[in-house]
């Protein structure tokens, strides 16, 4: 099944698409120049096969994401999404190992605020043990993924829990950090618009994050 894909992928590659999709990325990755609607064409079936086996295969996550060509890392995420409820605690390690390696916004997003969002939702322990290390990280990554984890969350959003990470990383004047925090506030003032102009009129942010922020508010 995994060889099938990945030979299709390959058979699909698009050599006009590729270079300006690499350039979108800022050249981080070499591409095959498949764009999003025909990959997730190309990838339905594998993925209806997948969902039908109810756990995560790693060696599969792991043979995508060491391929060059970015196109499989985000087979790899689609992949994890569609398999989240199977995902388990103890798993934590290697998803962090998938956050910090071919680190860019395009994968970690999706892994922060859905992967990582499922396994604290299933698994409250990870927060304290995982995540609050996270928000401390130098890793901007790990840190992002923390300021995040949380950002579909709406009304079951814990605002001290948010309040303690954007606090640890307020600071911060990296352009991935600044946006994911403006990002988290934005996304929250949707469902608790007081809550988030208070917090931004209270608390010492950066202009991006600020900005951000107060889109919706």
């Amino acid at each position: 099944m995994i060889n099938n894909i990945i030979s299709t992928f390959y058979q699909n590659a698009d050599h006009i698409k590729a270079p300006q999709m690499s350039a979108y990325m800022k050249n981080k990755f070499p591409f095959l120049g498949i764009q999003k609607p025909k990959r997730q064409q190309l990838a339905k079936e594998f993925i209806k096969e997948a969902k039908k086996k109810k756990a995560v295969d790693w060696d599969i996550v792991s043979m995508l994401w060491d391929l060059p060509e970015r196109e499989f890392q985000y087979l790899a995420v689609d992949y994890l999404v569609a398999l989240k409820d199977y995902i388990k605690a103890e798993d934590i390690e290697r998803i962090e190992k998938l956050i910090t390696t071919k680190s860019w916004w395009d994968t970690v997003d999706a892994i922060a605020s859905v992967i990582v969002g499922q396994m604290c939702k299933s698994n409250p322990e990870l927060i304290e043990n995982h995540i609050m290390h996270w928000a401390e990280s130098s890793n901007i990554w790990l840190a992002r993924t923390a300021i995040l984890f949380q950002l579909k969350y709406k009304e079951n959003t814990d605002i001290n829990l948010l309040s303690r990470i954007i606090r640890e990383n307020s600071e911060q004047k990296e352009f991935f950090i600044a946006k994911a925090i403006g990002w988290v506030l934005r996304e929250y003032s949707k469902t608790n618009k007081e809550w988030v102009r208070e917090f931004i009129e209270n608390n010492a942010l950066q202009p991006l994050s600020i900005r951000e922020g107060s889109k919706y508010i």
